[in-house]
């Protein structure tokens, strides 16, 4: 809030006022309880119930909806909160990693599994990870539903709303956030932590290119917008496409047969976790490079 205001406001984005209705308990039981878009006819009910016209009416529903569409400002501020975590993780996630062997030997991850030592730096990196995705997932449904058709809209370059509704962007978003809580759960359980550390840098190092392009999107930054995007494109196929097929499900599927202490029902579980999240790496990668080919035909 105290950096992310004073930071819209430098970049040009006003904080809307919106007017409010007058306080009404019958309307506002009416528009909680039953309707928050009430019929002609209900509408003429409600204004005999409150003894004040039609045109009344219609004009308080109009504006206690407007209430419920958040701002820009708003929608600025839940941006630059997850960049603000996606950059610090990434940070976090590199200097816990890159004096670590396994880090440059995949291999590493499973020498002396089961029995590895937890470090400091991987309890708090697992708990800071895993306590975001469950307030993602908490907040799914108010959060403007974190839809990149929302998000995203109004940049000609960035045309989400073309390619998928909003219910599959809601839920690919749900099975994603399921999919990452399940993963870290349960590499702690079975203690394949090493890899799941890997998993996490691996998957966050991309999003806070998007997250960062939205926030110029809202400003109306267009190129800057695009060019962010450009780079979170290459960044995602890097890490989603490339890095987390060919380097971490290599890992986890092949490596471990070497292993006969590696529990069998921890194994399937893990990788069929990981097959999941890579499924729909595939599905929004498939989305992206719609994005980009669209782009570059109308460049």
């Amino acid at each position: 809030r105290y950096v992310a205001i004073p930071l819209a406001k430098a970049l040009g984005i006003k904080n809307v006022r919106r007017v409010k209705p007058q306080p009404n308990p019958v309307l506002e039981s009416y528009f909680r309880e039953c309707s928050k878009h009430p019929s002609q006819s209900d509408i003429q009910g409600l204004a005999k119930k409150c003894n004040c016209t039609v045109h009344l009416v219609e004009k308080w529903f109009r504006r206690r909806r407007n209430l419920e569409i958040p701002t820009v400002l708003r929608k600025f501020q839940e941006a630059f909160w997850r960049f603000s975590f996606y950059l610090t993780s990434s940070i976090a996630g590199f200097i816990f990693l890159y004096d670590k062997p396994w880090f440059y030997d995949i291999w590493q991850t499973w020498v002396g599994y089961p029995f590895q030592t937890l470090l400091p730096s991987q309890y708090w990196y697992y708990m800071a990870e895993i306590s975001f995705y469950w307030s993602l997932l908490f907040t799914l449904g108010i959060d403007n539903r974190r839809k990149a058709s929302e998000t995203l809209k109004g940049c000609t370059c960035l045309a989400l709303p073309f390619f998928f509704s909003p219910s599959q962007d809601f839920l690919a978003h749900v099975i994603h956030h399921l999919a990452a809580i399940g993963l870290m759960s349960g590499s702690w359980c079975a203690n394949y932590v090493r890899l799941g550390t890997l998993v996490m840098f691996v998957h966050d190092t991309a999003d806070f290119w998007l997250e960062a392009a939205k926030m110029f999107n809202y400003a109306h930054w267009e190129k800057t917008c695009n060019i962010l995007f450009i780079i979170f494109s290459i960044a995602f196929f890097i890490t989603r496409i490339i890095l987390f097929p060919f380097w971490i499900l290599r890992a986890t599927l092949y490596q471990p047969t070497y292993y006969s202490t590696t529990p069998v029902i921890a194994y399937f579980l893990f990788n069929g976790q990981l097959l999941i999240l890579q499924g729909l790496h595939l599905y929004w990668g498939y989305l992206i490079f719609k994005i980009l080919r669209r782009f570059i035909f109308l460049k």
